[in-house]
């Protein structure tokens, strides 16, 4: 039987993507909405049985606070954060604030699923390897690899740059280019060069992994 849930993610693109793969599974989503101030109160009142709650900085203060009011309004509907690897902190954060679950953003949907399947029936939903790997990093600090975020910002030019952030804002190669000032065919080599320097395949999956290095957010404070 299907879930009544909903997802909330600041990327629109990821959040709209989610829910039609969802709907496909027979899940019933409510809605896709954007975490502005208004989010919790969204969820509040539409009361889905599972949130599914995305965030690209699970470790900034203030991060879970949607999920604090969420369970304090309506303590039967089960949160499922959705992020980046997690850093101790930031999961200890999830589930102190009382999500019931930490799902990474690349996930595959077969794993989102589970977790959503875990989280209604009341247990916590976290990957074995997540909390591993999460400890792993608290038991060896000094081992930590360099920043994904980081290293891939630097692969890009700032006008790749902004070609990425457009593309995880749902553009298309033509709105693209008649933002950017610059022929279709150059706007599509861009989106290319883009795709390849990051290794994936697609724009859904460029966007999941600038979601989940927080590499546009790490751009915008460089700028």
């Amino acid at each position: 039987m299907g879930v009544r849930l909903m997802v909330v993610d600041d990327h629109r693109l990821l959040a709209e993507a989610l829910a039609s793969a969802l709907k496909l599974r027979g899940h019933r989503v409510l809605a896709a909405a954007a975490p502005a101030a208004g989010a919790a109160d969204l969820v509040i009142s539409r009361a889905p049985e599972v949130c599914l709650l995305g965030t690209a900085a699970p470790a900034e203060p203030g991060t879970f606070d949607p999920v604090v009011k969420i369970k304090r309004e309506r303590p039967q509907v089960a949160v499922v954060v959705l992020g980046p690897v997690p850093s101790p902190r930031g999961i200890a954060a999830a589930f102190a604030a009382g999500a019931s679950g930490y799902v990474r953003h690349d996930e595959r949907i077969e794993g989102v699923e589970r977790a959503i399947m875990k989280a209604r029936a009341g247990e916590a939903a976290v990957a074995p390897q997540l909390l591993q790997g999460a400890f792993g990093e608290l038991l060896n600090p000094a081992d930590q690899p360099d920043d994904e975020g980081q290293r891939l910002l630097r692969m890009l030019t700032p006008r790749e740059v902004e070609v990425l952030a457009r593309v995880a804002e749902g553009e298309d190669t033509r709105l693209i280019a008649a933002r950017m000032g610059i022929a279709p065919s150059t706007a599509r080599t861009h989106v290319q060069r883009v795709l390849m320097k990051l290794g994936v395949g697609s724009r859904l999956e460029a966007a999941a992994l600038a979601a989940r290095t927080g590499l546009l957010d790490r751009a915008g404070h460089q700028g």
